[in-house]
């Protein structure tokens, strides 16, 4: 079994050694990562600028590269040079990552999207993250990482990533597991203005999480808030299936002489 191997945190971050120490015993490992730090980039991709990918030595990788672009890049690019080697991965894999990637934040995080990127390319993806900047224990997400791949083969499609998010806590802490769904990730935002004397502005963004209550226990943030790990199926399409027959009703026609509202 081979897997690609990817986050935002940069191929430094603790977050991505652990993951690949989790995982190396049942695979080849595959790794492109940033060469830097690349949190809340999204889905972008770099386009008319040049990519740079160098080989690096990393402890339980067959082949380690650090590319110069986006998560996104990562996989889009690595994927297409481990082709061109005859190397066809099974899985991919991003994270483990240094914060959480839960609910709607899920369209600003730069780990998400490198999965997401490996369905793109129809490989059956797998994010993980853990609710601390500096996560004090890596044990938890190891296991579930390691008992994901085991219980994901044969069964998750290509179409699909399964977004693992943990609480900061131990083996012994964490309160149980939940399969969920995506919430709201409101944040007590602040814009904290700074000038740099010229009479220009810039500012500095930086936020608390807000904590809810009495909202239903399938969704992803209360699990993780409840102390408990989430796992949330997740694919790209972002149509409302439910609105597609209505909005058909709704007129809307092409008109080639000019549409007069």
């Amino acid at each position: 079994m081979k897997l690609f191997i990817t986050n935002d945190d940069g191929i430094g971050a603790d977050g991505i050694r652990h993951l690949v120490d989790a995982l190396s015993p049942f695979a080849e490992i595959y790794v492109f990562a940033p060469d830097s730090q690349k949190s809340a980039c999204g889905h972008g991709i770099t386009v008319n600028r040049p990519i740079a990918v160098n080989r690096v030595d990393f402890p339980g990788a067959t082949l380690a590269h650090t590319v110069s672009g986006t998560p996104a890049d990562c996989v889009k690019l690595g994927l297409r040079l481990l082709r061109g080697q005859g190397i066809t991965v099974d899985y991919v894999f991003s994270g483990i990552n240094h914060g959480s990637n839960l609910g709607t934040d899920t369209l600003y995080s730069g780990t998400v999207s490198g999965a997401i990127e490996g369905v793109i390319n129809g490989i059956p993806s797998v994010a993980l993250s853990i609710y601390a900047m500096k996560p004090k224990d890596f044990e938890p997400a190891k296991r579930i990482a390691a008992q994901a791949l085991h219980l994901i083969q044969g069964k998750l499609d290509g179409g699909t990533v399964l977004n693992i998010n943990l609480p900061d806590a131990s083996m012994e802490e964490i309160k149980g597991l939940r399969v969920t769904r995506l919430g709201a990730r409101e944040y007590d935002e602040e814009f904290t203005p700074k000038s740099d004397g010229n009479g220009n502005t810039s500012y500095i963004y930086s936020g608390e999480p807000v904590v809810y209550s009495g909202l239903s226990e399938d969704i992803d943030v209360i699990a993780v808030q409840d102390g408990c790990i989430s796992i949330t199926p997740l694919h790209y399409d972002l149509t409302s299936h439910v609105l597609v027959e209505e909005v058909k009703s709704w007129g809307f026609a092409y008109d080639p002489v000019g549409q007069k509202v």
